[in-house]
Formats: structure tokens, sequence, C-alpha cells
């Protein structure tokens, strides 16, 4: 099983849409995957279930999300296991909640509590851990994939502490540049703590609490466009410091392998460049489906018939390669 966690403290940049996409690609090539949604805004969940689904959820208090199944622990209660969605037979979901951002100030006592060997502490702190380990093996899961809020909270710290593998979605700006400085510090920070904590466990054993890997495996450059017109000149001229700031701040110039060139697309560490298919954008949301799936009964024909074509080869190649890219580590 591999945890891999879509990352990056700038929002806007089509992170949520990225890992929605790349579950159903995953599931076309085969694998069985749990998508877990841990951004407090809740918007995988909204992806995956109908409204219909969500408003059942939210408004008869189903107890059906991730942090009906966080809170009692942290409270003392014994562990129960979580919900888990089924959205296809080789889909599943863990429910989001728009108020488990409260959950941010028992972890950050947590997170204090570890440094002095506190057993409690380490066990709130594992919480996603224990989580999506219990629902991975429940489901078979080949790929655990993690989508997350843009900040740099407690929240999203025990969550890549939890994590084998982080993906960063970017956009071609001057912002999205300095939160990849800002996620780069913030991880190899946090890993470091963690490193600290892990030795204050009081137990031999420390396959219960999480093991902080958190391996960059590359970044994916969203909402391209490949029109001749001035803004892609922009664009270009910003998603081709990307390499740089990324060997830098994210690999901290330890990888063996040196950006094998300037050019934004064409740098090993580069997973995608995707377009913004704004054609089928707004179809894929009626039909309640990846874009790449999208038929001529949903309104794709022509050349928009072409366009889910190039989407679904898109995708393709890009979970190929985070495939290949974790399966090597």
């Amino acid at each position: 099983m591999k945890i891999i966690t879509f990352f990056n403290n700038k929002g806007g940049v089509g992170k949520t849409t990225t890992v929605y996409h790349i579950s159903w690609m995953l599931s076309e090539l085969g694998h069985r995957v749990l998508a877990v949604d841990l951004d407090p805004q809740s918007n995988l969940s909204s992806m995956f279930l109908t409204q219909e689904r969500m408003e059942e959820i939210v408004l008869e208090e189903r107890n059906e999300t991730i942090l009906d199944a966080i809170i009692p622990v942290s409270e003392g209660e014994p562990y129960q296991p979580v919900h888990i969605e089924t959205i296809t037979p080789t889909i599943s979901l863990l429910i989001g909640n728009l108020a488990l951002s409260a959950f941010e100030d028992k972890l950050s006592d947590a997170w204090t509590k570890c440094l002095a060997g506190d057993l409690f502490g380490f066990k709130v702190t594992s919480l996603f851990k224990s989580l999506i380990d219990d629902a991975s093996q429940q489901v078979g899961a080949n790929f655990v994939l993690i989508d997350v809020g843009p900040n740099l909270g407690a929240i999203n710290r025990a969550v890549l502490i939890s994590t084998d593998y982080v993906v960063l979605p970017v956009a071609s700006d001057l912002f999205s540049l300095q939160g990849i400085k800002n996620l780069g510090k913030t991880l190899s920070d946090w890993h470091n703590q963690w490193e600290k904590r892990k030795n204050e466990y009081p137990k031999p054993d420390k396959s219960q609490i999480p093991a902080g890997k958190m391996l960059p495996v590359g970044y994916v450059i969203l909402q391209y466009s490949s029109r001749d017109s001035r803004p892609v000149k922009s664009y270009i001229r910003w998603a081709d410091r990307i390499p740089e700031v990324y060997q830098t701040f994210v690999l901290r110039n330890q990888s063996n392998v040196f950006p094998s060139s300037i050019e934004a697309d064409l740098n090993v560490n580069c997973l995608a460049m995707l377009k913004h298919y704004r054609s089928l954008a707004p179809m894929s949301m009626e039909a309640h489906k990846p874009m790449f799936l999208l038929k001529p009964a949903d309104g794709a024909i022509g050349a928009h018939y072409q366009a889910v074509q190039k989407c679904y080869m898109d995708f393709k190649d890009l979970t190929n390669k985070i495939i290949e890219r974790v399966n090597a580590n």
C-alpha cells in the first residue's frame, strides 16, 4: 500500500480535481484506491458524492465522516472503525467534514505531549495513520490518495507524517513559487521534529506510530493553456522557475539527479503539465464523472470527444509516472 498526499499551501491550483481524477485513473488501470478527504472544505467528498448523499450526511448527522471517528478517540473513548463509502467496486472514500478544523487544537496539544513521551499524545497524533491503515486493509487498497487543505497547520502536519509520498500540484505564478519554498522548509521541519518525538516513544515497537517518510516524488503544473498568446508566455516564464525552486527548497539539493532542464515540462521532477480543460469541466460536474470518462450521451461529441481522449491520455501518463516513482522508492 502506498500513501500519497497531494499538498500545496497555496489554494486554487486544482489540487482536489487532480486527486479525484487520479483516483479514477488508478481504478481504470486495475488498482484499488482509497481516497481520503482531509481538507476541511470537503470538496473531494462533494466531487465523489451526489448532492443528495452529501445533504443526507450533513443534515441528518449520520456520523459517517472521518471526523466522527476521530473525535471519540481524542476524548479518550475506545477506537471505532471509520465509515468507508463505496464509490465503485475499486474506489472507496473517507468522507470529509467541514468541522475538521476544530481538531487543530487537540492535535497541537498532542504534538507537544509527544516530546514528553506521553502515550495518549502519540495516540492522538497517530489517529490519521490508524484510520487510514484500518480502512485500506478493509478495502484492500493498493493506493491511498489524500487531499488536504492549503495550510501549514496541525492537521496537515499529522497527515503528512503519516504519508509515504508527497505530490505538489502547483500553478505557474509568483505565489505558487513562494508556496513551494514554504512547503519545502515545512516538510523538512516536520520531519526533523517528528524524528525527535519518535525517539521519546515509550514502547520498543514503533509500528503503531507514523514513520514520517514524506518523500517528494515531483510536481504537477496545472491550468496550463496552450494558446499562442501573451498570457501563455507569462505562464511559461513562471513555470520555468519551478525546477530550481523545487530542487533547492523541497529536495534541498540532496537529490542525486540535478534538474535535467530549466524548462519546466522537460525537468525530471515535473510529473505533468496539465491543461485547463475548460470545455469538459462543466460536463464532468453535470455527469458526475471524471472528464476523461465522459461519453457522447454526456455531451462529449465532436471536438469535445477529442478533448476527452486527450484528457484520458494526459491523466494516464501522469498516473503511470506516479506509480513508477513510488514503486521505485
